[in-house]
């Protein structure tokens, strides 16, 4: 079996090629990245290509593919959100279209959380009916929805192809902390202090919770998705939910309560000023996501997660702290980082 990966090199695809290499069921497995990275993965073939409208053609990449699992994602400029909808949009648009043209079988997206309308006001988890109409505030959110309704035509224009949509909730791991930083944080983050005992308080945002997953496990779940004859949507999500308390557990802090509001402003002062890569829309959109309930991944793709949401979360600050990274270009532990990855998140 030949399966390609898109956005290969990221947080995600680095643990998705390392799945699918190891499955003896998987013969070749081919790593599309714009930059070819240093990393060396058993099983694993690089290419350079570029999903960007107006970029080389990629059906010839997918010819003989058996499967295409599509990771590439644009996280930024979030000051421009038309260039991050021409990548993650139209770009992925062109994937799509490219399998279709290619004859190839089985398409894995890498959907979102983020893809969800906001959760029930009962606060209880949802399964992969929920609404996909994303949060309109922010460019993330909006792009995830709008593949999840342009996937919602091709499925029924191309009956033949398995189209799967993987919705993972945020995934963490130890070589994704110095891209996660740069995408999302920036230079202001105290990354430093990011180990148990020096960090002295967190602001407890009021409302926010959230889940998380190894990005590992979510791997696997890919994984299962490509060689299994499974299609729709799949929850990815690990125990237990999280909240700012968790966090300070983690690092041994203790939380000083901060209103929603004043997070907003705050965090809007500082992105208007360049100060910070996310934009104030992300807080709203995480704020109104839904929890999950991963039931059909575990009784179809035969998943459950090895770790914990919390030692996902761990993992990935002891990562932050020491500045790990990875030898490919998003990945890299130093440098200015480009804001390109596979998708984090899954989730933002």
């Amino acid at each position: 079996m030949r399966v390609v990966v898109t956005g290969a090199t990221g947080n995600a695809g680095t643990s998705v090629v390392r799945a699918l290499a190891a499955d003896r069921t998987v013969g070749d497995v081919i790593g599309v990245a714009r930059r070819l990275p240093g990393l060396h993965v058993p099983g694993v073939r690089w290419a350079a290509a570029d999903i960007d409208p107006g970029r080389a053609e990629l059906t010839d990449l997918f010819e003989g593919a058996d499967a295409v699992v599509h990771l590439a994602w644009k996280f930024q400029p979030t000051h421009d959100p038309v260039t991050t909808w021409r990548t993650n949009v139209l770009g992925s648009i062109r994937v799509f279209e490219a399998c279709a043209r290619a004859g190839v079988g089985v398409l894995v997206h890498a959907s979102s959380v983020g893809a969800y309308s906001p959760g029930p006001a009962d606060g209880r988890p949802v399964d992969e009916s929920w609404p996909t109409h994303g949060w309109p505030g922010a460019a993330y959110t909006r792009e995830k929805a709008y593949l999840e309704r342009y996937l919602d035509g091709f499925q029924f224009a191309h009956p033949g192809i398995r189209v799967v949509r993987m919705r993972p909730a945020f995934l963490f791991k130890e070589e994704s902390a110095s891209e996660q930083r740069r995408i999302f944080a920036g230079p202001l983050l105290p990354w430093r202090l990011m180990r148990p005992g020096l960090l002295p308080a967190l602001p407890a945002v009021s409302g926010l919770r959230f889940q998380a997953l190894h990005t590992d496990d979510a791997a696997q779940a890919y994984r299962a998705a490509v060689v299994r004859p499974v299609r729709g949507p799949f929850n990815l999500v690990a125990d237990p939910v999280l909240d700012t308390a968790a966090l300070a557990a983690i690092l041994h802090a203790r939380t000083v309560p901060l209103p929603a509001g004043a997070a907003r402003a705050a965090l809007a002062a500082a992105w208007r000023m360049h100060l910070v890569p996310a934009a104030p829309g992300l807080l709203d959109a995480v704020l109104r996501l839904p929890l999950l309930d991963a039931g059909r991944a575990r009784d179809v793709l035969d998943w459950a997660p090895s770790a914990t949401a919390t030692q996902a979360v761990a993992e990935f600050l002891s990562g932050l702290h020491r500045g790990l990274g990875a030898d490919t270009p998003p990945l890299a532990a130093s440098g200015a980082g480009t804001g390109r990855s596979s998708s984090a998140g899954g989730a933002p």
